[in-house]
Order: C-alpha cells, then sequence, then structure tokens
C-alpha cells in the first residue's frame, strides 16, 4: 500500500480583516514596528530604585568598567582578625 497524502485547505477559523480584533492587532504591529510602546504588561517606572541601578549598570557597562556578580566581599577588620 501507497501512503497518501490528503491534501486539505486553510485549517482554523477564518480571519475576518475588517473585524475589531484585526483592527487593534494591526494597530499593535504598527507601533512596534515604529518602535512605540505595544501596550503590552506593566508600564516601566523610571524613578524606581531597581531602574535607577539597572541604568547604572547600563552606563558603566557602556563605559567598559567590568561588573563583577554578587555583593562586593566584606572586608575584615582587624578585631575579627584578631579573634
Amino acid at each position: 500500500m501507497e501512503n497518501q497524502v490528503k491534501e486539505s485547505g486553510k485549517r482554523g477559523r477564518p480571519v475576518v480583516g475588517t473585524s475589531a480584533r484585526q483592527a487593534r492587532l494591526a494597530a499593535r504591529a504598527e507601533r512596534a514596528a515604529q518602535g512605540l510602546s505595544t501596550g503590552r504588561g506593566r508600564p516601566v517606572n523610571g524613578e524606581s530604585s531597581r531602574q535607577k541601578k539597572m541604568a547604572e549598570r547600563a552606563a558603566k557597562q557602556a563605559s567598559g568598567i567590568e561588573i563583577k556578580r554578587g555583593a562586593p566581599k566584606k572586608e575584615a577588620t582587624v578585631t575579627e582578625i584578631q579573634g
């Protein structure tokens, strides 16, 4: 017996080009192409402490400063060494 592949047409629900959903998707794609916000997710607060830290980190990387992972190493004081 020969394996016969059945040709089928388009599957799924047809797309109505004039629907409100298609208009929203087209508007979102246009905003994304222009580099604007697509309106998905929570907006970024540039004044938050995390965003400030991330901006400082990006500035350091751009200037070529090496950034190490983790917290800085604590330096032992004289009393801790003596025990």
